[in-house]
């Protein structure tokens, strides 16, 4: 029972419903301590740490299972909620609050699963309490995001949710890897669900889509948790896996390159969470101890630098007002310090040396050198050029450093706790890039050591930033984005299914007018035959009457009492028969 109190998911979603029933003040305490409270349970859960109860006809539910691999996410993403929870300290709206902590929690629910029963319940809970996150922004287009976000989630869901009916029925109860086989319908029904929701091209503008239209602080939740699951799922699952190499290098240069266009700031992130987790699904499809560990370190380092980069553009649209890029300039005088914490976390995005970016990228980077597979070395090479050249350069100029042509007010102040998620997202971001032994030492797979200060490392970083840099500064004048529809892949099955729904509701509609004409002149028939009853016997002397009247339909008093005195005196007769 220790263990179980010991759970920080648990823990989380008990702090969210706290939040949900606490006073003002008090809720902004509980926001603060109860995440911290959660990272404490983390550090002192001791690996090989296991608990579960038995549910239903023998099957075991195993709610906490500690290994190297589940310890390192759940620490982080712990430390994520603490980090984000001090940022949203400020926010009033309870209901958010209850589903962004509930929401964390149920990502560490995932992490620490060691059954399929336990796993899919809170992956499905994952969606449900993020889904929220997108409708308490309470706008027209948050509101149409949140439901395709849900029907694309729904989608993911029951993908792995009938994979995983499939390999229970078989007898695996144990979340596991898969990759061996056998390679059946269950295998791909879960890889694909799992997919989707690591938002692999060309299930991927969801992505962008909710994100980008999520509150100002659920967005900062959401960057981290969804994405970095199914990351855990596919590294614990589907470790080594082919199709995960080339879906992974599809993903770094897809979203990188979606990215350059585009002119919101959070939806330009959102493009960058495809494109960094990208390098993830790469490290698992390479499978080897060194690209498995590169994945995992580089999903603990993004996490860092993406919710730094999410606090820094929603402090900038919460000041402001402004989302677009071509609209702002100058925020390095109005806002200096969310501007330090900006460069500190797209210096770590971009894998400049001292900062986490660069201690864990290279990893992936470079097991698949080793691995031989040079085309996937040149694309991820590639990716990381378009995350200098869309973050740093294009977001770090035109909204930093350029001069103050916008002449941007800042309407609303900054309340001191977002600066100070910002600023200890910045800060861990520069301590794990200086000390990467405080990463390196918690891997859970064999590999060589490995140093990422050499000058070989450092040198081909500051090749590629130069290939960046050198075409952005001699197009400089072109480079500021502009406002424009920039057409993903949804498009081809989003028109389609439009234009289905919008016909069969066409059809449905005609049917359902046909049916109420039809009830209609069935209706205006039988009152007619109600108000004339002997148009049913079609009686004669009365088809012209048009309206019943019984006094139409009533024969002599005679007739009736004729047959009552027939059958009076027959009465008399019998009986007197039958005395005598």
């Amino acid at each position: 029972m220790l263990d179980l109190m010991l759970h920080p998911g648990l823990i989380l979603i008990l702090v969210g419903f706290l939040a949900l029933v606490a006073p003002k003040q008090l809720r902004r305490f509980i926001m603060i301590a109860g995440p911290l409270f959660a990272v404490v349970a983390a550090l002192l859960l001791p690996l090989g740490t296991t608990w579960g109860f038995d549910f239903v006809a023998g099957y075991h539910v195993q709610l906490i299972y500690v290994d190297k691999l589940s310890w390192l996410f759940t620490f982080i993403f712990s430390v994520l909620a603490a980090i984000c929870s001090i940022y949203a300290a400020h926010n009033e709206n309870k209901m958010e609050a209850l589903c962004s902590l509930s929401y964390a929690g149920c990502a560490i629910g995932v992490t620490l699963a060691k059954d399929w029963l336990c796993f899919i319940f809170f992956w499905e809970a994952l969606a449900f309490t993020s889904l929220y996150l997108v409708w308490c922004n309470h706008t027209p287009e948050s509101r149409r995001a949140g439901f395709r976000y849900l029907l694309v989630h729904m989608l993911g869901g029951n993908l792995l949710l009938f994979g995983i009916f499939l390999t229970v029925s078989g007898g695996n109860f144990e979340v596991g890897n898969l990759t061996a086989g056998p390679h059946g319908y269950a295998y791909w029904l879960m890889l694909a669900g799992m997919c989707v929701n690591v938002a692999m091209p060309p299930v991927n503008a969801w992505l962008v889509d909710a994100y980008g239209n999520s509150t100002l602080t659920g967005g900062v939740f959401m960057s981290c948790l969804t994405t970095k699951v199914a990351v855990y799922a596919l590294v614990r699952v589907f470790a080594g896996t082919d199709l995960l190499m080339w879906g992974g290098a599809l993903m770094a240069v897809y979203g990188a390159s979606y990215a350059i266009m585009e002119n919101d700031m959070r939806k330009l992130l959102a493009h960058h969470i495809i494109s960094q987790t990208g390098f993830m699904v790469a490290g698992a499809g390479i499978g080897t101890g060194m690209a498995l560990n590169g994945a995992t370190a580089h999903a603990f380092c993004d996490i860092l630098f993406k919710s730094s980069l999410f606090m820094c553009a929603s402090t900038i649209i919460y000041a402001t007002g402004i989302r677009r890029i071509n609209e702002i300039s100058g925020m390095m005088k109005r806002l200096p310090l969310v501007g330090l914490c900006f460069f500190v976390a797209a210096f770590s995005i971009s894998g400049i040396p001292l900062f986490n970016g660069f201690v864990s990228k290279v990893i992936t980077v470079h097991a698949a050198a080793e691995a031989g597979n040079h085309l996937l070395f040149s694309l991820l090479e590639l990716a990381s050029i378009g995350t200098f050249l869309s973050i740093p350069l294009k977001m770090g100029y035109f909204i930093f450093l350029r001069s103050d042509s916008k002449k941007v007010a800042i309407k609303r102040p900054v309340p001191v706790n977002m600066y100070a998620g910002m600023c200890i997202g910045a800060f861990l971001c520069t301590l794990y890039g200086v000390y990467p032994d405080l990463l390196y030492r918690h891997f859970a797979f064999e590999m060589a050591p490995y140093h990422p200060f050499t000058a070989d490392k450092i040198l081909q970083t500051a090749e590629m930033l130069g290939m960046a840099m050198v075409p952005f500064l001699m197009y400089l004048p072109k480079m500021e984005p502009h406002t424009a529809i920039s057409l993903d892949t949804d498009w081809f099955y989003r028109k389609p299914f439009g234009f289905l729904v919008v016909r069969c509701a066409e059809l449905f509609c005609a049917l359902c007018g046909g049916l109420g004409n039809a009830w209609n002149v069935l209706y205006e028939n039988f009152m007619g035959m109600t108000a004339n009853p002997m148009n049913i016997l079609d009686a004669r002397p009365f088809r012209r009457v048009k309206h019943y009247s019984p006094d139409n339909y009533r024969t002599s008093i005679a007739d009736p009492m004729m047959i009552t005195l027939t059958v009076l005196v027959v009465s008399i007769l019998y009986f007197i028969s039958r005395i005598q």
